[in-house]
Parts: structure tokens; C-alpha cells; sequence
């Protein structure tokens, strides 16, 4: 007799193929057999007539990890009403491992008390087992951040790295590629990684394709710069081989819009001459980022510190402001997210806030920055609705969420979460597949599923296939819905009634279950790696 059945569904399976109705059964982690099992019967039985089943969604780009929510709320509630069973972190130049020291966890720590986490680890191999005991409710999987290497190498300054630190940067990466990481990954757009030159990109990169493994980066810029950056990551691809991931990408600024259509370009020509690149997006027009980078570079430079004893200084002050106000950037947009301060100023526009107080935008920017000690999140509405759908619509976009998982107890917090956090992945089914028909379901799926388990060599994963783990989703497709907004992020997706991790029943009827069944993933490694 199997564990379970899924019965009377019609199966997605993850490939790009066509629909088909038939029956799932599953035994202890694994599905066992798909077809005809109208005669057959298991412990559980699920009815899934008028139902799709697919396998279980894959989130390439989550901040669960660097956001501390896989051990504040292991649970990740948000993220499993979305359908998605398996997350990957150290995203955008920021991991949890491995650490030169046990100070670097203060420059990779967000917006939480690091004094509510107790971490005991330094290396890949640690974190992993220190994450496989803490039972987590969806299967993880990590990159190492460029950034945290870096960082645990020289602190606070920003400047070229040496030869012998970058020998040992190398050997860090080397080590963590062995314990399990799936990749590297960049922030190029955060200070501490702006002046990392190419070559040493590059040379880490090399590593990477050494051991097979994937290139995430958050390019240079995602505004004028956005051609330029995309090259460059290209470049990179090019000369070492490394298998190449474009996160998030975008084109900030209505000024900037059209060179979306430039950039997807590039990445197709790509593709024609052989380098292996794709891009992640996720479905909405706002996006999320730090205060600070609305500030000229230079201001930014040497860290929080620097950055803030400039902003105090009333001369360097007005340079700053001057500057800013001659960048002809939108302010307009800019929104409190989460910050250190009252949280009265969450879901405040900066603009709102210039009117209260008299001031100009630039200054209110400024003052926050420095009472909040330079911790502010923003959303900032200002990509293209046009853009959004050109990414999700072309052949090499992977679809991911940017974001992390949180329970619907965190809106006590006061702060303002991005919508994508709890609807990115239904959103993408109930706008772009049901509601506009601009994508099919199987496409679409596939997008989620398939394609980025394919890209991060997850094995057995991501496919509906005999032997292969049984994360799956079981869907309404009239009825699945995203429906967390700007206004009020805080609620669940709809339609969605059933989610299996490795076997267990994660999500029944629409409601979390007490399972705690996810899985710590690691690289394939190979015989003759150590």
C-alpha cells in the first residue's frame, strides 16, 4: 500500500509538456508511480479532480536566510501558501557561511537583533548541519556571498583586495564549494563589493565552473548602468564558463525603461553563442533595496560608518544633498518599508513626510538615514508594468520572489513587507496564465520548477517523475490568487490546497500542518573532489 495518493488530477509535471490527468502516489520521501490508480488506495487519499498537480515550486532568489526568518519562523508560512517547497540563499553577495570570523555576521545581519539567533558555526559544512537539526519546513539550498567573503577578509574598508587575500578568499570558496554550496553569488551594487574589479570576480568565478556550479549576480546597476552591467556579468560567463544567473533583473527609472528590451537582447545573443545564462523576475513594478543608494557612491564609501559621520558633517551634509537633488531621481516613489525608527514612519512616502516637516526630499532622505542609523528599507514603484511582462514571458526567465517568508503575526511588527513575499508565484498563474492567457500553465510551471532545478542541479527535484522527491502542489486554477498588496502585504495566497515536502503534507486544506519535513540541499559533489 502507498503512504499517499493523489487521485483525479491533471498533472503538470515540470518539463514544458502537456497536461495530462492522472494519479500521483507517493511512499515515504518519493513518488512511487504516476498513472492510472483508480483501483489502488494509500494511508491518505487526496482528491484532486478539477485540480492541477505539479511539483512543488523553486524560489532561486530568497532572503529567508540573510533576513533571519529560516530561524526566527522556520515554519515560513507565506512561502508554502505560495506553493513553494524549496528555497535558495545567499543571494546578492550576502550568505550565512562560510564566516572568517564570528564578527562578520554583524555586516550580514538585515534589520533583527542578531542577539535572537544563536549561530555556533564558521564554515559551509557547519551551517548546513547546524540548519538540517533546526527543522525547516521547506527544502534550503545556499550560494556563498562574495560579499561575506570579502567582508570577513577586510571589515569595513572598501578597496582593492591583495594577492594573498584574495588566495585566501579562493580557498574559502574552494572549501565551501566542497561542503555542499550550490554557487557564488554577487552584490555589486552594495558598497562593500562596488570597487571588486571583473578579474576578481572572475577569478572566483573560475571556481565555481571548477565544481559545476552557478554564478548568481545582482549586477552593477539596474538603472543608466544596466547595459553595461548586464555585459560585464556576460563577459564574466564568457571567459571562465561559468554557468550564469542574472538576479532580479530590471530596469529602474522610467528613463531607463527602454533599455530592458536591450538587455534581453544581450542575454538572447548569449544564449545563441553558447553561455549558459538565464535571469530571474518577480511580477511587480515596486522593488525593494536599502535607503542608503539613493546617495551619490562616494558618500557610501568605508561603510555605515563612513557613510553616516559624512551625513552628520553639515558641509559634507550639503554636498550630499546638493548632489542628490541633481540626479533627477523620482523621489516621488520611494516608500518607508522597515526601519529602526517609530514605526509611524512605516508606509510613509519621503515625499509625505518633506511636507510635513518643510523640508525637501533630499534632506528628509538624509535625516532619516542618520536617526535610523542607516537601516531603512524602502519599496520604490518604479519599474515598467511592460517590462515585468517581457521578462516573465521570455524563454530564459526563471520565476522568484526576491523575497522572504513570514507568518501573518509579523504584521505586529509594524513593518511594511513587500506583496512578493506572500503572492509572487500565485501571481504569475492567476495574471499572467489565467486571467491574460499570455503564457501557458505548462510554460509557466516549468518556469518554476523544472527549469530552475535544472539550472541549480537539484536533483531529483523539480520534475513530477517516478523516483524522484515528492514535492508537489496540488491547485485550483480558477481559484488560485495572490492577494497581498502594497497596502496590505499581509495575507495569504488562495487556491492552493494541498503542498507536499519530501513526502509530508506540509499544507492541508488551505492550512499549515505540524510538518517539518524540508531537507538541507547540497551540491552533487564528485568522487575526485577532495
Amino acid at each position: 500500500m502507498y503512504d499517499i495518493i493523489i487521485k483525479n488530477g491533471t498533472i503538470i509535471d515540470g518539463t514544458g509538456t502537456p497536461k495530462f490527468v492522472g494519479d500521483v502516489a507517493i511512499t515515504e520521501e518519493k513518488i512511487r508511480f504516476i498513472g492510472d490508480l483508480h483501483n489502488e488506495h494509500a494511508k491518505v487519499e487526496i482528491d484532486a479532480a478539477g485540480k492541477y498537480v505539479t511539483p512543488g515550486f523553486i524560489d532561486v532568489n530568497n532572503h529567508s536566510d540573510t533576513y533571519w526568518r529560516i530561524f526566527l519562523d522556520p515554519a515560513l508560512e507565506s512561502l508554502l501558501h505560495q506553493g513553494i517547497t524549496t528555497i535558495i540563499g545567499g543571494n546578492c553577495g550576502s550568505s550565512l557561511a562560510p564566516l572568517a570570523n564570528h564578527e562578520v555576521i554583524r555586516g550580514i545581519q538585515k534589520w533583527v537583533d542578531i542577539k535572537k539567533v544563536s549561530f555556533n558555526w564558521l564554515s559551509m559544512k557547519e551551517f548546513l548541519n547546524e540548519l538540517q537539526q533546526k527543522g525547516l519546513a521547506l527544502n534550503f539550498g545556499t550560494l556563498v556571498g562574495h560579499g561575506t567573503l570579502r567582508r570577513g577578509l577586510i571589515g569595513d574598508e572598501v578597496r582593492d583586495i591583495s594577492p594573498a587575500e584574495m588566495k585566501l578568499m579562493k580557498k574559502m570558496l574552494t572549501i565551501a564549494m566542497k561542503e555542499g554550496a550550490l554557487g557564488f553569488s554577487t552584490g555589486l551594487v552594495y558598497t562593500h563589493a562596488k570597487l571588486a574589479s571583473s578579474r576578481e570576480i572572475a577569478e572566483l568565478a573560475e571556481i565555481v565552473r571548477k565544481y559545476n556550479g552557478v554564478y548568481t549576480t545582482h549586477i552593477r546597476g539596474e538603472g543608466s548602468e544596466l547595459i553595461k552591467a548586464v555585459e560585464e556579468a556576460i563577459r564574466i560567463a564568457s571567459e571562465t564558463g561559468v554557468r550564469l544567473q542574472i538576479s532580479h533583473l530590471k530596469a529602474m527609472g522610467k528613463k531607463n525603461w527602454a533599455l530592458m528590451e536591450e538587455a534581453l537582447n544581450l542575454i538572447e545573443t548569449a544564449r545563441t553563442s553558447g553561455i549558459d545564462v538565464h535571469f530571474d523576475v518577480y511580477p511587480y513594478t515596486s522593488t525593494g533595496s536599502v535607503l542608503y543608494i539613493t546617495l551619490p557612491d562616494w558618500a557610501t564609501e568605508g561603510g555605515r560608518t563612513m557613510m553616516l559621520s559624512r551625513l552628520k558633517d553639515e558641509k559634507t551634509k550639503r554636498r550630499i544633498i546638493k548632489e542628490m537633488h541633481a540626479n533627477d531621481f523620482d523621489y516621488s516613489k520611494i516608500i518607508i518599508s522597515i526601519s529602526a525608527l517609530d514605526k509611524t514612519l512605516n508606509r510613509k512616502s519621503v515625499v509625505e513626510l518633506a511636507q510635513i516637516q518643510g523640508k525637501t526630499v533630499e534632506e528628509v532622505i538624509v535625516d532619516i538615514l542618520i536617526a535610523s542609523d542607516g537601516q531603512v528599507v524602502t519599496m520604490m514603484d518604479v519599474l515598467s508594468e511592460k517590462n515585468v511582462d517581457k521578462g516573465v514571458l521570455n524563454p530564459f526567465s526563471i520565476i522568484s520572489s526576491n523575497g522572504s517568508g513570514y507568518s501573518l503575526e509579523h504584521h505586529k511588527t509594524g513593518e511594511m513587507v513587500h506583496p512578493r513575499n506572500f503572492g509572487a508565484f500565485p501571481r504569475v498563474l492567476a495574471k499572467y496564465v489565467r486571467d491574460r492567457g499570455v503564457i501557458g500553465w505548462e510554460e509557466a510551471v516549468y518556469k518554476m520548477s523544472g527549469l530552475p532545478a535544472k539550472k541549480f542541479e537539484l536533483s531529483n527535484r523539480g520534475i513530477l517523475l517516478e523516483g524522484n522527491y515528492a514535492d508537489i502542489v496540488v491547485f485550483d486554477p480558477e481559484k488560485i490568487q495572490d492577494l497581498a498588496t502594497v497596502e496590505n502585504p499581509y495575507q495569504y495566497s488562495k487556491g492552493i490546497s494541498c503542498v507536499l515536502v519530501n513526502g509530508q503534507i506540509a499544507l492541508n486544506s488551505g492550512k499549515i500542518t505540524d510538518q517539518r519535513a524540508g531537507e538541507v540541499l547540497r551540491r552533487k559533489t564528485s568522487l575526485f573532489e577532495f
